[in-house]
Order: structure tokens, then sequence, then C-alpha cells
């Protein structure tokens, strides 16, 4: 039997046209994974319907085709059916995809082995949604939810409210005037007079939310926060074949003109205690190589600047590494969920990463040699690009955008030498061009730190299914001349483009959470260092038969002993609660609430059992002297007579 020829159909929805080639033998639940590549994202998959007219026609349930040929139904080349369908709800800055059944797969292409699959043979495999940043949520200030702070920043009207200049106000003191009237919170007037570099998120959302939405006009309201994206559009409503097939206008990227971000999404990293810092410093001190870490802990108001955040670090977690003298590199961290499952019950989260680039200066006196300054660089292209994908990890969900989510609240620290050789902490963020860059993968570090490369897409020519779409990249600068000029950022360009530096500093009246730092720290075996279950016990007062219960509610605040502790598996849940808040609130009626539960009274049993014991009494340490025969000391006695015993074995 000779085969079908193919046909061409048309297909047209609310959001553009298309094509397809079909085979007119085949059943309609083959067009299902074809027509959701061609569709929104958010399509659901159940409630696509076909028909032969836009309106008035003969509507049929794609599902209920199942064993429908398109010949059975008359259809020819050329022939134009119409789609209709609904879309599926969004929450929290993310589309929600529902679970695959036999009869509805999710929406992917549903091929095994390259091989479309009937309904009826699906198989029902949960995969993560996959969503499109260019997405748009329908009205997110109604669904997305906020961070507390946030909510809090939002009700907050910012004004900076002035005195009454004596000089200039001729008024009487209920009055006011343009000399003492209240000021934005972006205002740059006193942002310079304050010397702050970058206004806050929430000062940069009332400048530019006054700027696009005016309620004088009556006009709908918009979102005023919208997230870079230079990456090809999927769904272009064009009708040509998507790419790297086919590109228009519509779908391509614009240019991209690379400038000093002017805002930042954090504008302070606090340090609970010095004691944070010197722990991490201490591993290089002892062994002369890089070490990183991630900082946990949560974000409050700033009043230093105005509606501005503030990063407070109350613990640094060491995870899986190998670390040499020129960096650092990051091992597959098996219990990270275990490690953000213990900070979320004791209230915190991540927010950064933290690592030292130091150099002895070799003078002896504790001084290290300055490598990051104005005429090398702050941070390399290769650390932008590391963290720019953990800022894109940790997204930060908003209200005010039209995709549910901003930038992120991710900072990045480093421990280096500052100009006079001292030991410095410096705190920066990358700008969301920079994230949107690295994850379009338009850029990529170079061996130069000072510089980032812009790939060129020459590269992929002989690759049959490219990916990756470079637009054109630009950049502003002052030359020779004092003139601003815009360059071409191929081959490569500053990495200035991409930072945003942030405050640092340590509270004046310490507060922190964790007061308990005598647990040795994670993943330290290196310089000899490893946590052991005699160090527990010794951490919670347990000794032989003996327990000191209030030194051990005191000793529980300390997060490494807290992940050891959830590393055992001996408290249940609720009892892990109560472990983690005792060591947040430090109150000795919920410590003694704890004693009172089954599983820890189990885990001091078994510490007391699997605790260090005294040694025993030697044979040779009795009162009785030992006679010489000449045959040597004791200990050569003692290693012949292990010999002759392992011989006879």
């Amino acid at each position: 039997m000779a085969p079908s020829k193919t046909i061409l159909l048309r297909f047209e929805s609310k959001d553009g046209q298309f094509r397809l080639t079909i085979d007119p033998a085949e059943s309609f639940p083959v067009l299902l994974p074809k027509l959701l590549d061609n569709l929104p994202k958010d399509v659901d998959s159940r409630s696509i319907v076909l028909s032969n007219k836009p309106f008035g026609g003969e509507d049929r349930l794609l599902s209920s085709l199942k064993r429908v040929t398109f010949q059975q139904v008359g259809l020819h080349h050329g022939d134009k059916l119409f789609i209709k369908y609904s879309e599926q709800p969004a929450t929290n800055g993310h589309v929600t995809v529902p679970a695959p059944t036999s009869s509805q797969p999710h929406n992917s292409s549903n091929r095994l082995n390259g091989m479309p699959l009937p309904l009826e043979e699906d198989y029902s495999v949960a995969l993560p949604p996959q969503i499109s940043p260019s997405a748009t949520i329908k009205n997110p200030w109604e669904v997305v939810q906020q961070s507390e702070l946030d909510n809090r920043l939002d009700q907050q009207d910012g004004k900076i409210h002035r005195r009454r200049d004596e000089k200039m106000c001729r008024h009487g003191q209920k009055g006011m005037c343009d000399y003492c009237m209240p000021l934005e919170p972006y205002a740059p007037k006193y942002l310079e007079e304050k010397k702050i570099k970058h206004t806050s998120f929430h000062s940069h959302l009332r400048k530019i939310n006054s700027a696009t939405n005016k309620p004088e006009l009556k006009a709908s309201y918009m979102p005023p926060l919208t997230e870079p994206y230079y990456r090809v559009k999927r769904d272009c409503p064009s009708g040509h074949p998507p790419w790297p097939d086919g590109i228009c206008t519509k779908c391509q990227p614009s240019a991209i003109t690379l400038q000093a971000q002017p805002f930042r999404m954090v504008d302070h990293v606090e340090f609970a205690s010095p004691s944070l810092i010197n722990s991490l410093l201490d591993f290089w001190r002892a062994s002369g190589a890089q070490r990183i870490g991630f900082l946990y802990g949560h974000y409050e108001e700033y009043k230093e600047v105005p509606l501005g955040i503030k990063a407070v670090v109350e613990a640094i977690y060491e995870p899986p590494q190998i670390d040499e003298q020129d960096g650092c590199t990051l091992q597959e961290w098996e219990n990270e969920k275990d490690v953000d499952e213990i900070a979320r019950l004791c209230g915190l989260q991540k927010v950064g990463v933290i690592f030292t680039d130091l150099i002895d200066a070799g003078a002896g006196d504790g001084t290290v040699v300055c490598k990051r300054h104005i005429d090398s660089y702050y941070l390399s292209s290769l650390e932008i690009a590391f963290a720019a994908r953990l800022q894109a990890q940790h997204p930060k969900p908003t209200k005010w955008s039209d995709t549910g989510r901003f930038g992120s609240n991710f900072v990045t620290c480093v421990l280096s030498g500052d100009d006079e050789g001292n030991i410095a902490i410096t705190a920066y963020q990358v700008s969301n061009s920079a994230v949107e860059m690295v994850r379009a993968d338009i850029v990529e570090p170079s061996a130069d730190p000072a510089v980032m490369l812009v790939l060129d897409e020459e590269e992929e020519e002989n690759v049959t299914n490219r990916t990756r779409y470079i637009p054109e990249v630009f950049y502003r600068k002052i030359n020779e001349y004092g003139a601003s000029v815009q360059e071409n950022a191929k081959p490569s360009f500053p990495v200035e483009y991409l930072l945003v530096t942030l405050t640092h500093g340590f509270p004046t009246e310490s507060s922190q959470m964790f007061n308990d730092s005598n647990f040795a720290i994670e993943n330290r075996q290196a310089i000899g260092q490893s946590q052991e279950w005699k160090d527990v016990a010794t951490q919670l007062g347990v000794s032989g038969s003996n327990v000191d219960n209030q030194k051990g509610i005191k000793a529980v605040s300390d997060f490494h002993l807290l992940c050891f502790i959830h590393s055992m598996g001996i408290l249940s849940e609720a009892e892990e609660a109560l472990l983690c808040r005792v060591a947040r609130t430090h109150d000795l009626a919920t410590g003694f609430e704890l004693l009172e539960t089954p599983g820890w009274a189990t885990l001091l049993a078994i510490l007391r059992e699997s605790g260090e014991r005294p040694p025993k009494r030697p044979w040779f340490l009795s009162p009785d002297p030992i006679p010489d025969y000449g045959f040597g000391s004791v200990g050569e006695q003692l290693a012949k007579r292990f010999k002759a015993s392992a011989s006879l074995t």
C-alpha cells in the first residue's frame, strides 16, 4: 500500500496563525503536541476546541476526537481550522500546570523516541512546568504574594521631611513652602547630600510608577516594572515557524544599550556578629586556601536610605567544596534542602554568598595583598556570571511587575585586601541586565577579569539546532575628548556596567540570633576538623551518665549544631521546630518543654551510650615495677605481642 500524501492545514487562534503538515490517515490526538508547541504556554490542554468557522460553526473538543482521522471529516490540503481555548490560572508569579493524567498530558511534546503517542498510550510523568520568563500575569497585584517587608514599605509614603528654613521660609510655623516641603524618596539633591549612589528599590518604584500611572487621567492601571528580556520571544503571533526556523521584528530582541543601574534591590548588608567573618577567615589562616559560604539571614527595613532594605546575616554555611589558593570549586550539595528547612524553622532564608580572595603579603604582620582596586577590578567577570546565576535562582516576587517578579535580593560579598593591606568586606549585586544576559547566553567570562566577552553567533554556524540569538550590544563611555560616545560592546566591554555596589557593616548593639559558636563547622576535613557525635555530647553537656540540661538548652543556639542534629534523623518535625524555636528565642521555658519530648530524651540516651568513655587503666601503670629482662622497652614488647597475634590469625 502506497504511503498517504501529507497535507497542509492552517490554524487560527486569538493569539495568531500557524500552519502544520499532517498525514490524513492519522487521528486528531496527534495534533495536540503540535498545537501546544505553537500556542501560549499557559493554555489548558483540556480546553482546546476545533471549529470550521470562527463563530457559529461546529465546535468539537479535541479530546473527544480520539479515534477520528482527518480523512473521515473531509479535510483537504489548505483547509483552515479555528482554535478556541482557555488559559490556566496563575499565582505567585508562576503558572499553575495541572497534573498529567492518562487522558490529558502535560503541555509538552509527549513524544517517546521521536514518535507521537496517542492519548490513551501517553505516560503520566510529573515534569516541572516550563514557564516562559516573558509570560505576563493578569492583575498581578491581586494574585502575587509579596514579603511582609515589601507590603509594609508599600504602605509608607517615603517622604523626606525637612525642617523650616529660618533664612528662606517666610511663613508661620504651620505653613509650608518649596524650601521646607517634604521631598520624594528619589530626590537627586537629597541623595547627593547623603552620598547615596543608588536609590532603593521602593524609591525607584515610586519614581517610575508616578510616570507610568496617572490617577488624574482615570486611565487603566499598568504594572510599572518590566524585567529585561533579551531572548527570542516565543509564541510570536506573526505565523512564521518558531526560532531558529523563523524570526521577525516582533519576536527578536532589540539592541541592548548598557548603562549603570540607578537603583539596587538591597541597600545594606549587616553581619550580626564579627565572629561570622572570623570563623570563615580561620579556614584561610589554617590552610592558605580560599573559602566560600552561603549567607542565611532575613531582610529588614534600612532607615539610613529612604525606603531602604538591608540583609541581616545570622549564619554562614559552608557547602562541600574543593579549596585552592586561587579559588574554590563547589561540589554537589546533597543536603541543601535540609539546611534550607532548618533555616526556615529559624525564620531565616538564603540571602547571599560570601567568598575569600586573600594572599598574604609576607610581611609577617597579618597584612594581605590588595588585588581589587580602581585600576584593576572589583568583581571579576567569572564572579559576575556566578552571582548572576545565583540571583536568577532567587527571584523577588512583586505585585508591581507584569510577570510577578523583578530582580533579586540575593547579595554577593567578598573578603579581600584593601589599599592599606587590611582584610575588608565588600558587598555587590549584579544588575538585572547582567542576569538576563547570562540567562540568554549572550556573554561569557574572560581571561581578563576586568572585561566581559560578548558571544558571537558565528560560533554556531555549523550547528543545525541553534537556540541562541545574539542582539547588538552597546555601551556609553567618556572618550579622550570628554564627550559621551556609544561604543560597540563586541568583542568585550568593562564589567563595571554590570555591577551595583552595596554598603555593609555590623550592628552597634549586638543582638545576634545564635549566641554559641563552639560546635565544629561542616565540610572542614581538609584542615582536620570534623563534626562527631562526641562533639554533640560535649556541646549539650553530656558526660557519661551526667547531663547538664541548662547548658544544653543554651548550647543549641548554634546553626551548625542544628543542621547536624537534623542529619541524625532522631527528632520529629514538631520536635525540630521546637528545637529551632529554643535556638532562636533563647527561652528557658521553651527549652524545658523541649527536654520533656521523647525525641530529645532518645537523643540524650544515644549520646550517653556513644559518648567518649574514660580510658581504662593500663596494666603497665600498676604499682609494682616491671622487671627488665633485657628484651627492650614495654612499647617494644607490646609491638612484638601484637605482631605475633597478627601472624597467628
